[in-house]
């Protein structure tokens, strides 16, 4: 049972980036999913969530209107892709099934 990112990398402030998130060992059609980031020396902060069909998506103020979570659960693949990217968004990202289950991460920096 895992979830791996990739995607992540360094960009200059007003680019974009595509974040994905393999999942494996459970059924991936049957979860709700998120992703969650956290900033160095800050506690994580939560991202985005969908809903098990992709009809439903929820964002945080922060990220509202520049971010678009997404998945294909014939892939058992989710997704971010993040527009117009901004220096306060550089973090860690990680997607998470639930307490119980996030990957490792793939790091975002935004930077000039």
């Amino acid at each position: 049972v895992q979830l791996v990112e990739s995607g992540g990398g360094m960009v200059q402030p007003g680019g974009s980036l595509r974040l994905s998130c393999a999942a494996s060992g459970f059924t991936f059609s049957n979860y709700d999913m998120r992703w969650v980031r956290q900033a160095p020396g800050k506690g994580p902060e939560w991202v985005s969530t969908i809903n098990t069909g992709g009809g439903r998506t929820y964002y945080a103020d922060s990220v509202k209107g520049r971010f678009t979570i997404s998945r294909d659960n014939a892939k058992n693949t989710l997704y971010l892709r993040m527009n117009s990217l901004k220096p306060e968004d550089t973090a860690l990202y990680y997607c998470a099934r639930d307490a119980r289950l996030r990957g490792q991460g793939t790091q975002v920096t935004v930077s000039s």
